[in-house]
C-alpha cells in the first residue's frame, strides 16, 4: 500500500488499516518518541500516544491528515507531527480537562486497628494490583486509594497535568476491573 492509499484508508476510517497503522506499523516510531520524551521528564503510555495522534490527525474531518503533501515519506511526516504535538502537550492540558470529578472519594480517618474485613479487602486489592500488567496504573490506584495521596500531589510527583492523571486513573480502573474479573473466573474455575 503506497502513501496515498494509506492516507485515503485512514481518512475513510478503515478499521483494519487504522489498527495496522497505529499498532503495528507505527509502533517502533511511537516507542522511539516515548523513549525520547522520557529523557525530558515525561512518561507517555503507548495507548496515550496513539489516542493523541489519532485525535490530532482525524480532528475536523481529518484536516491535518489531508494537509499531508506527499513531499516526503508519510511515516517521516507522522514522526515530525507527532513529536511536535507531544512536546507541546507536555506543558498543556492533555485530555478531559473539563472533568471536575474527584479521582476518588475521600473517607474519614480509619480507626487504628483495622477491622478484619478492611484488612482482607486491602490485601485482596494489593494482590490484584500486583497482577496488573501496567504497574504505572497500579501505582496510581495504590497511591490514591491506599496511601491517601491528593490528586494534585500525585500529579506533581508523576510530572503530569491533573487532567492527564484523571485519564490515567480511568484507564487504570478499567484495567483493574479486567484483572479482577479474570481472577474471579480463574478462582471460580470458569
Amino acid at each position: 500500500m503506497n502513501d496515498r492509499e494509506l492516507v485515503e484508508a485512514l481518512l475513510n476510517r478503515d478499521p483494519f488499516v487504522t489498527k495496522l497503522f497505529y499498532y503495528r506499523n507505527c509502533r517502533p516510531l511511537f516507542l522511539s518518541l516515548i523513549r525520547r520524551l522520557e529523557r525530558d521528564g515525561r512518561v507517555w503510555e503507548y495507548d496515550e500516544v496513539v489516542s493523541e495522534i489519532y485525535a490530532l490527525l482525524m480532528d475536523d474531518d481529518g484536516r491535518r491528515l489531508r494537509s499531508f503533501g506527499f513531499e516526503c515519506s508519510f511515516y517521516q511526516w507522522v514522526k515530525v507531527v507527532a513529536l511536535h504535538h507531544l512536546v507541546a502537550k507536555m506543558d498543556k492540558v492533555v485530555i478531559d480537562s473539563e472533568s471536575k470529578e474527584p479521582l476518588y472519594e475521600k473517607q474519614g480517618e480509619q480507626a487504628e486497628d483495622e477491622s478484619v474485613e478492611l484488612s482482607s479487602a486491602r490485601t485482596d486489592l494489593e494482590r490484584l494490583l500486583d497482577l496488573m500488567p501496567n504497574q504505572r496504573y497500579a501505582t496510581v490506584i495504590r497511591k490514591l486509594t491506599l496511601e491517601g495521596y491528593e490528586s494534585e500531589e500525585l500529579a506533581r510527583e508523576m510530572n503530569v497535568k491533573i487532567s492527564n492523571l484523571y485519564n490515567i486513573k480511568k484507564r487504570a480502573m478499567a484495567q483493574l476491573t479486567e484483572v479482577a474479573l479474570f481472577d474471579k473466573k480463574k478462582y471460580n474455575g470458569y
